[in-house]
């Protein structure tokens, strides 16, 4: 049966410089000013206004927040406070959130533009088992059961274990993704995430250079082909035809640099196939270095949100006959990375 414990949070490295913010409800009840709570290296519990400096809004747990959501929108402050956090950590993870579909959709509205889940994976219109307002990376079939070891939804659903940031193989690619744990199984299931800025800084000067100005193009048929998934229709090829994506992204608030890089990605414009896909698989062997990675082990009601500009991730196996239900809304980017007339 699926474990259904949950536990408090442990401090958790991620990057050199850069934490996830951990948002744990008894620790912030225990504060007499509410504030979002991120842990730090040493174990010691800091608020995060004070890194953002004083004139910055408090961040307000998020268990709040999803209660308030549903009723009313975030304020602009509130609103503000998240972006921020965001900015600054790239990752956060929220426990004990006990929410349903709504909640989570209004609190993922109240931050921007929903980006609908049409057409991205194998399922056909009548297997859906959530609204287009939810990425569906679950392992369950529309009746709710785990779909079987040899089902091809689930098989091309197993290159979500390979390094990738969501939407990267769309033209407008995702800005964050808020993932939701409704049932996890006993063991495995983890969701390994990458800090793409810690991962640039470490490089050296010759290959930075040689990645600026760079555009790659992505598309599932790439990932998929690495884990031997070729069962695609011409109709779907062509739904997952290439797009084209920078290699390296500058925020546009903080303008730190960061590899843009996926799994998806399998070509580098105006180069040969075999030394782009080389060279590719060098720098994400390089920005997947332990250093650079945060694993987060699941307990029913995390939410876990991450910026796909500033991160990758991966899931990690689990049992297949147990259920995962993990349940992701996703905020729409701003814009395309990269001019896409050309790729066509």
């Amino acid at each position: 049966m699926p474990s259904r414990s949950r536990r408090p949070s442990s401090p958790v490295p991620f990057g050199d410089d850069i934490l996830p913010v951990v948002v744990d409800r008894q620790a912030a009840l225990a504060v007499e000013k509410i504030e979002i709570l991120r842990e730090i290296r040493s174990g010691e519990v800091a608020s995060l206004d004070n890194e953002l400096g004083e004139n910055s809004p408090n961040f307000v747990p998020v268990t709040t927040m999803i209660g308030l959501g549903v009723r009313k929108a975030l304020t602009s402050q509130e609103v503000a406070a998240i972006h921020a956090g965001m900015d600054r950590y790239a990752v956060l993870v929220f426990h004990n959130q006990d929410i349903d579909d709504e909640q989570q959709l209004a609190f993922t509205r109240s931050l921007g533009e929903i980006e609908l889940a049409l057409h991205t994976g194998l399922r056909a219109a009548n297997e859906y088992r959530l609204p287009t307002t939810f990425a569906d990376v679950s392992n369950l079939d529309q009746h709710n059961r785990p779909m079987a070891r040899d089902d091809r939804r689930r098989l091309f659903s197993i290159g979500n274990r390979l390094w990738h940031s969501d939407s990267s193989f769309k033209a407008v690619p995702a800005k964050y993704s808020l993932l939701h744990a409704r049932s996890v199984p006993s063991k495995g299931g983890n969701t390994e995430f990458a800090d793409m800025r810690a991962a640039w800084d470490a490089l050296d000067d010759e290959t930075k250079a040689q990645c600026e100005g760079l555009v790659c193009e992505h598309s599932q048929i790439y990932s998929r082909q690495q884990i031997g998934f070729f069962d695609l229709t011409d109709e779907e090829r062509e739904r997952f035809k290439p797009v084209r994506q920078v290699l390296v992204r500058t925020h546009p608030v903080t303008g730190r640099k960061s590899l843009y890089l996926a799994s998806h990605a399998g070509a580098i414009v105006g180069w040969p196939i075999p030394e782009a896909r080389a060279f590719l698989r060098d720098l994400i062997e390089h920005a997947t270095q332990r250093q650079f990675v945060h694993s987060h082990k699941w307990a029913v009601g995390d939410l876990v949100m991450w910026d796909n500009r500033q991160t990758m991730h991966r899931g990690r196996p689990f049992p297949a006959e147990e259920p995962r239900d993990v349940r992701r809304t996703t905020l729409a980017g701003d814009g395309p990375t990269v001019a896409q007339a050309a790729a066509a």
